[in-house]
């Protein structure tokens, strides 16, 4: 279903028409964006240069360990798309309601503070998905390690 279909809105306006009510809230977009979503993707990037350097700077021997690495960066690419898609709708009029979140933990700094948003909510299936995928390169890793 497309994204005009969930009727996801922002202050009544669809989500591609929405704008930051203030800069305040613009910095908050930008740093849950940054912190959440972008780790996902710096991690994915950062193991793609790491296979692209054992692929191009070590023998044919360690050709399927570059491989390994390349396909955790695509695994973490496909899970920051994920990621990201879990927080796009934190500021959604259907998480408005504060009565909602009375009972969730704020964090040092929050008491007293503008609520932008609902609050922060870990991407529980994510987080699991993403712990199962590093274990499972890095046990690849060692019996390749081990293989060599």
């Amino acid at each position: 279903m497309s994204e005009t279909g969930h009727h996801r809105f922002y202050r009544g306006h669809r989500s591609k028409s929405f704008y930051p009510q203030d800069v305040n809230e613009l910095v908050e977009l930008r740093a849950r964006s940054r912190t959440f979503d972008g780790a996902y993707g710096r991690s994915a990037i950062a193991n793609l240069g790491y296979a692209l350097t054992i692929l191009r700077l070590f023998d044919k021997r360690f050709f399927k360990i570059g491989i390994l690495y390349t396909a955790l960066a695509g695994m973490l690419f496909i899970l920051a798309y994920f990621r990201q898609r879990h927080s796009r709708h934190d500021f959604a009029d259907r998480h408005r309601d504060p009565v909602a979140y009375e009972n969730a933990i704020k964090t040092v700094g929050q008491t007293g503070k503008r609520i932008f948003g609902r609050p922060f909510v870990t991407a529980g299936w994510i987080v699991a998905l993403l712990s199962v995928v590093v274990f499972a390169v890095e046990i690849a890793l060692l019996a390749l390690i081990f293989n060599l």
